[in-house]
């Protein structure tokens, strides 16, 4: 029976890595992932868990300590934003070539420079290529399960990768929801032990984490975590299956809302989907065919889903919450884009640039885009494909 309860997104991944009980938990703080660390360390002084908590001094360091404990035969975890997971990066490659699951709660942020604290997805975006699966929530009640789900999906033999599990900063993770938790014995039930393949500590089978790696052998190594990540697809989908069976939420790679008959669609990422779909509902009140793909799953990219899931629809509005500085869209858009290529009947699509450093997006906004692709739809022409919606400017915008 689920235990009702009202919590910011950040004291639920705290709540979640309390059930789970990880065997180290490397901290370094930073806003807004700073109140997990704080609210785990509580647990630790209240001898709530017997985890090894390790302050270290920099979030460099913290990974470097993650990846230790895992190498090691532990299950590690931490978290951060922003600049920390920027400091990180150089380990966020090497744990993944090393094939050690180690799970990271990333607190969206925007990314320095200049300095901001508030909300965007330019952090995770940065290091999306860096071999991490990334699962993104829309509020605290996915944040929660996603966690729990994180850890079967990273250990799983064939996929053996580390995981990052992403909420927006201070719109998920410092606001309190109403929020469904489930008991710590059926949590651990579902997490399961950690059972690593290779490890330091196994004395009966000598082995060796991060060797230097010649010409002969680099490329193999690459495609096989190329593989693992592709296997991944599968793990999310078999452990999301199974925690509906057992705790009776449902998830997927991406979650498709009124798109059955939407003539106008929009695909993102994060928080913003709740917006989303509070303007959809209103404006099919009003008779207008609109729909929304939100992406859950943006490592494997599910390009095969989306492209399915936009069949039929006219016009599409890929929204950024991060700019790419590729000159022509962000990343959300240049994936997308990609994995529509091969549709029989392509939609009109455009990119959205909005909400760079938690500058707001309302209902209102959504439906600003949304009547943008049905002018799209009615006069034919697509007009920027590049679009930055809600920037101060002498510019009239396009939206």
């Amino acid at each position: 029976m689920s235990i009702k309860e009202r919590m910011s997104g950040n004291e639920a991944v705290a709540y979640a890595m309390k059930q789970i009980e990880p065997d180290v938990f490397a901290a370094f703080p930073i806003t807004p992932s700073t109140e997990i660390p704080q609210y785990f360390a509580q647990y630790v002084a209240d001898g709530k868990v017997s985890t090894e908590f390790v302050t270290v001094e920099s979030e460099h360091s913290s990974m470097s300590a993650c990846m230790g404990a895992e190498a090691a035969g532990c299950r590690a975890v931490t978290a951060t934003s922003s600049a920390g997971l920027a400091f990180m990066y150089e380990m966020l490659y090497v744990v993944a070539s090393s094939r050690l699951p180690v799970t990271l709660a990333c607190v969206n942020r925007a990314l320095t420079g200049p300095i901001n604290i508030n909300n965007d997805h330019s952090d995770s975006m940065g290091a999306r290529d860096s071999g991490w699966i990334q699962i993104y929530a829309e509020n605290n009640q996915e944040a929660y399960d996603n966690y729990l789900q994180a850890m079967r999906i990273a250990e799983r033999a064939d996929v053996r990768l580390p995981i990052m599990v992403c909420q927006d900063g201070f719109i998920t993770s410092h606001a309190v929801e109403n929020i469904l938790l489930e008991n710590d014995e059926k949590v651990k039930k579902f997490v399961g032990e950690y059972r690593p393949e290779n490890y330091l500590l196994n004395s009966e089978r000598p082995y060796a984490v991060g060797p230097y790696d010649t010409c002969p052998y680099y490329m193999e190594h690459k495609v096989q975590q190329a593989e693992a990540m592709k296997n991944a697809k599968q793990a999310i989908l078999d452990v999301a299956a199974d925690f509906e069976k057992t705790f009776g939420r449902s998830y997927g790679l991406i979650e498709k809302y009124k798109m059955d008959d939407a003539e106008a669609a929009l695909v993102l990422i994060g928080s913003t989907a709740g917006t989303a779909k509070a303007c959809i509902d209103d404006m099919r009140s009003r008779g207008m065919k609109v729909g929304l793909v939100k992406i859950r799953a943006f490592r494997p990219f599910p390009g095969e889903e989306i492209a399915a899931a936009l069949e039929g629809v006219k016009a599409v509005a890929v929204m950024d919450k991060s700019e790419g500085f590729t000159g022509c869209g962000g990343p959300v858009y240049s994936e997308t884009a990609a994995a529509c290529i091969a549709m029989e009947n392509i939609p009109v699509m455009i990119d959205v640039v909005y909400g760079l450093g938690g500058r707001d997006c309302r209902v209102e906004d959504i439906e600003r885009v949304y009547n943008h692709l049905f002018e799209i739809i009615s006069t034919g022409e697509r007009g920027p494909v590049y679009i930055h919606m809600g920037q101060r400017s002498n510019e009239k915008e396009v939206l």
